[in-house]
């Protein structure tokens, strides 16, 4: 029995490990791309552009649940998640528009 929690407890750990590296992964990637998205809120502001493009969003949605689909990921997951950071893009361009 001791070998066996042991041997979980290792499997756990390490399970753990990847989940960390991956939050890392995450949070890393989502603040380079709001350098860009930085970058295009300024552009937009520079060029009296809409502070939103709703056709790109829509792709860019329907672009991610097939990701998601591929990667066995819940697309509904997936399209709120990318929902939500569209919103707090937009808020920022909004904010470059002031």
């Amino acid at each position: 029995m001791t070998d066996t929690l042991t041997r979980a407890a290792e499997v756990l750990a390490s399970h753990r490990d990847s989940i960390d590296r991956l939050d890392a992964i995450l949070v890393y990637t989502l603040g380079e791309r709001f350098k860009h998205t930085q970058a295009v809120g300024k552009l937009k502001a520079e060029h009296a552009l809409p502070p939103s493009d709703p056709d790109r969003e829509a792709r860019q949605i329907a672009r991610l649940e097939q990701l998601a689909q591929d990667a066995d990921l819940d697309p509904e997951f997936a399209k709120s998640f990318l929902q939500f950071i569209i919103s707090e893009v937009i808020q920022h361009h909004r904010k470059h528009q002031e």
